[in-house]
């Protein structure tokens, strides 16, 4: 897809919006809808920026240019026979046409729907299989993405009915008319968001103007501490809620100027996020554990001042999506601390697609709280302080404190609620909390109890923060033992030759119906031998740090799925494996 920058002017001319709009005053979400939000930012100067691979602007959208092609557009699909209500599935590129059709619904009182791009996954069936479903259930009557998308759009909408699926190019060439806007009003829906690891059921969270509004205060006054001077930047995919509203919606409800850089272009060159975020100042900016990994094992392999980089006013490095990895952050924080950065930066938090996005932050210029509790204790659901050198220890990152407007308990399974250092099940109340999934009144049942969301995470009191160890569904039970997947996974990367996300801990039956405990671990090599070696280094290995006799099992390199967020997807990798999908790899037989 073609950026379209917002003016006439030739790209070399083209400079990013600024940090502060001075004749304007900030205001921190307080606004009933969306569309309210952006025409207040529209009267200042702020906007987005969106930056090529190798760090060059190439567009520039202003709030005030975002709001007028917003309207324009959001006439034509309501002159082209579309009703308030009416989902409009987009095809979520970094880009900005897709901003623009995001908020061309918003003011036609139509219902945008995110759906991931093909880059987040791995094949090309998986995908079709993805946004067929979101899109059946959504019922999307339009579909808008990217040209170079639409077949694979078009075969996944074979069997179902949208009106029309085309380009922002095609939206723009039918005719405006004069058909008046209808922009939602606070307790209708600004939009619905499916969750990274929905494939086969697909779940459509129901995001209200007034939740989403909610939540973008807690993060922007509670959370981030938003203020003047501030500026984002980010590469998260705007699929996700955290690119969608940490980095896009909560940024234009606090007239906030952002750079993206596109989550493809991280991929493959990660430390053009910090030369822009060094370049223009910024002081915000979010990733996911393997973000940050990713760039440290970068810089590692560079000559030393071999980057012109100035980190020293990033003064919010958020870090969520996934379990927080503190060894791969204090990895980063060292590599980094000559070019400014701090790792009183670190801000860790806790939020999921069912409460909009946030649900609690750390304070922001503290640093990562570590708590480290004793393993056997944490099996028995209480998580005992022990010293960092203990041998039995397991280290966890403390969340923080519950945004405001929302509550949380941790109960146990009798749903009662637990004290301090009780592990339980996370629910959560508050303003953000969504109304439910979209057309799925069984689900919504099944996460909503009174008004409490079920987070099907897992965590405990320390003192008033929060802290999260793992998924419920994930946890494996091996002869009577509660048996935390990431503690096999982490033991697995830390070998010689393997990466974070190589292994893949799960349960799989036996010929006799007993569940083993398995690793699918992937390998890089095509030697028989050196995959044998491969195969009993892990063994030992996770022998020595969990205490389990797992069956070791070699699968080839990127062969384990990832949710479009980037995380480990073990359920599915079950399954891939189970079916034959994923297949085992042979290794060398034992010496005689």
């Amino acid at each position: 897809m073609q950026h379209a920058a917002s003016s006439s002017a030739p790209e070399a001319s083209l400079r990013p919006t600024p940090t502060n709009s001075p004749n304007v005053k900030k205001r921190l979400a307080d606004f009933t809808t969306l569309t309210e939000a952006v025409d207040y930012a529209a009267r200042g100067e702020a906007g987005f920026n969106f930056y090529t691979g190798r760090g060059a602007l190439e567009a520039v959208l202003t709030y005030r240019d975002l709001r007028d092609q917003a309207q324009g557009h959001g006439r034509r699909l309501i002159a082209a026979g579309l009703n308030p209500g009416d989902r409009v599935a987009l095809l979520a590129a970094t880009a900005t046409e897709f901003l623009v059709l995001f908020f061309a619904c918003q003011y036609a009182g139509l219902i945008p729907v995110p759906m991931p791009l093909p880059t987040a996954f791995g094949r090309r069936e998986a995908y079709i299989e993805q946004i067929k479903g979101q899109m059946t259930s959504s019922g999307a009557r339009m579909v808008f993405g990217p040209g170079e998308f639409l077949p694979l759009v078009q075969e996944a909408a074979s069997a179902l009915t949208p009106a029309h699926i085309g380009t922002m190019a095609d939206l723009a060439a039918w005719p405006e008319g004069n058909a008046a806007l209808q922009p939602g009003r606070a307790d209708e829906l600004s939009y619905i968001q499916y969750s990274s690891g929905s494939t086969r059921f697909p779940t459509g969270v129901m995001v209200t103007h007034a939740s989403l509004m909610a939540n973008c205060r807690g993060m922007n006054q509670f959370g981030v501490r938003n203020g003047p001077g501030e500026r984002a930047m980010s590469w998260l995919p705007f699929f996700h809620d955290m690119g969608l509203v940490g980095f896009m919606l909560g940024a234009a409800t606090s007239q906030t100027s952002v750079d993206y850089l596109a989550t493809e272009d991280f991929a493959r060159r990660p430390l053009t996020w910090l030369k822009i975020l060094g370049d223009n100042g910024g002081t915000m900016s979010y990733a996911p554990s393997f973000g940050y990994e990713l760039c440290a094992r970068r810089i590692a392999t560079m000559a030393e001042g071999a980057l012109s980089l100035d980190l020293s006013k990033w003064r919010l490095a958020g870090i969520g999506g996934e379990m927080i990895k503190p060894n791969v952050m204090q990895a980063f924080a060292s590599a980094f601390k000559p070019y400014g950065f701090s790792d009183k930066a670190f801000c860790a938090s806790y939020g999921l697609a069912e409460s909009v996005l946030a649900v609690s932050f750390a304070a922001a210029g503290t640093g990562m709280t570590i708590d480290h509790v004793d393993k056997a204790a944490l099996e028995d659901h209480r998580a005992e302080p022990v010293p960092s050198s203990a041998p039995e220890a397991r280290t966890f990152v403390a969340c923080g404190k519950v945004i405001p407007e929302h509550r949380i308990e941790i109960r146990d399974e009798a749903g009662m609620a637990l004290g301090q250092r009780r592990v339980g099940r996370v629910f959560v109340l508050g303003a953000s909390v969504m109304r439910g999934y979209f057309n799925d009144a069984a689900a919504t049942a099944e996460a909503l109890k009174d008004g409490w969301l079920d987070t099907g995470d897992l965590g405990y009191w320390m003192g008033e923060e929060l802290v999260i160890v793992g998924r419920a569904k994930d946890m494996m039970i091996v002869n009577g033992r509660n048996v935390w997947p990431q503690d096999i996974e982490w033991a697995v990367e830390h070998i010689d030759g393997l990466r974070s996300g190589d292994g893949a801990a799960i349960l799989l039956v036996d010929h006799a119906g007993n569940e083993r405990p398995t690793v699918l671990v992937q390998c890089r090599t095509s030697d028989l031998a050196e995959r044998a070696r491969l195969r009993d280094d892990v063994r030992a290995r996770v022998q020595e740090a969990v205490g389990l006799a797992c069956d070791i099992v070699l699968v080839p390199a990127r062969s384990l799925p990832k949710t479009t967020s980037g995380k480990l997807a073990r359920g599915r990798a079950k399954s891939m494996f189970e079916s034959g999908e994923i297949q085992r790899l042979d290794v060398a037989a034992p010496a005689q």
